[in-house]
C-alpha cells in the first residue's frame, strides 16, 4: 500500500480526525468460496487435502468514490489520492470474522475442524480491474482440532500464530459481482502433533500450511458516517 492511501485511511478511520461529520456511501465487498488446505508434514502424508471456506469482507474506495468524496481528503493528499486508484480496507472490528474456516471430515484416517483469523494484513495490487493481480502479507492466528485413527497422528489441538504470504487473481465480471482465485502460504511457530508446547522434531510438527481458494465476491452499497 502506498503512503498516500495509507495516510488517507488513517484520516478516514481515526475517530475525530475528519474535520466534518457527513453521511457517505461506499461499496462493501463480501467474498466467500471453497478452500483446500495442505497441512504439510505427517498430516499431509495421510490426507493431503482438507476442505473449508475462505471469507473476506472489506470496503472498496474506487476511483469514482474518491472523486465524488474528494472533499473528505486533506488537500495535501487529494491530488495524489485521486491518482492512486482503488483503496481497500477492513475496519478493525472485522478482524473478529475468521479469514477461513476448516471443515474437513476424515475420508481416510484424519479429519479436522478449525478457523484462522487475520488481525493484521496489507496488500499490494500489481494491476487494476477488470483483471486485478495482487500480493499480500499478514499476521495469523489459527486453531484446528485434528483427530486421526493413526497412532502417529492421534489428537492435536493446533493453536499457533503465524505469518501469511499470498497472491490473488481477481476477475471483475460486473460492478457488483467478481471472482477470484488465489494461494496463501502460512508459516507458523512449529507444533508437534499430539502435544501443545513441543516444537521438535520438525518432521513430526506442523509449521507450514498452504491454502488454495476460489471466491465469489458480491458488492453492495453501505452507508455510514465519517
Amino acid at each position: 500500500m502506498k503512503l498516500v492511501p495509507l495516510a488517507l485511511l488513517c484520516w478516514l478511520l481515526l475517530p475525530g480526525v475528519a474535520s466534518a461529520q457527513r453521511t457517505v456511501t461506499a461499496p462493501v465487498d463480501v467474498g466467500i468460496g471453497p478452500a483446500a488446505f495442505f497441512f504439510f508434514g505427517p498430516v499431509f502424508d495421510d490426507q493431503p487435502i482438507h476442505t473449508g471456506l475462505k471469507l473476506n469482507v472489506e470496503a472498496v474506495l474506487d476511483k469514482e468514490w474518491l472523486r465524488k468524496n474528494q472533499a473528505l481528503i486533506p488537500r495535501k493528499y487529494r491530488s495524489q489520492a485521486l491518482k492512486s486508484g482503488e483503496i481497500r480496507f477492513s475496519p478493525a472490528v472485522l478482524a473478529l470474522i475468521p479469514d477461513s474456516l476448516i471443515i474437513s471430515p476424515k475420508y481416510r484416517n484424519t479429519g479436522m475442524y478449525g478457523a484462522t483469523w487475520k488481525p493484521l494484513g496489507i496488500g499490494l495490487p500489481l494491476s487494476s480491474s477488470p483483471v486485478r493481480f495482487s500480493v499480500d502479507a499478514g499476521l495469523l492466528l489459527t486453531y484446528a482440532y485434528i483427530y486421526s485413527d493413526l497412532d502417529t497422528l492421534g489428537t492435536t489441538h493446533f493453536l499457533r500464530p503465524g505469518l501469511q504470504l499470498g497472491a490473488d487473481l481477481e476477475f471483475q465480471l460486473s460492478k457488483s459481482f467478481l471472482i477470484s482465485i488465489g494461494w496463501d502460504s502460512a508459516l507458523y511457530v512449529p507444533q508437534r502433533l499430539n502435544t501443545f508446547s513441543e516444537t521438535k522434531p520438525l518432521r513430526e510438527s506442523i509449521f507450514h500450511v498452504g491454502q488454495a481458494y476460489l471466491m465469489l465476491h458480491f458488492r453492495f452499497p453501505y452507508t455510514t458516517r465519517l
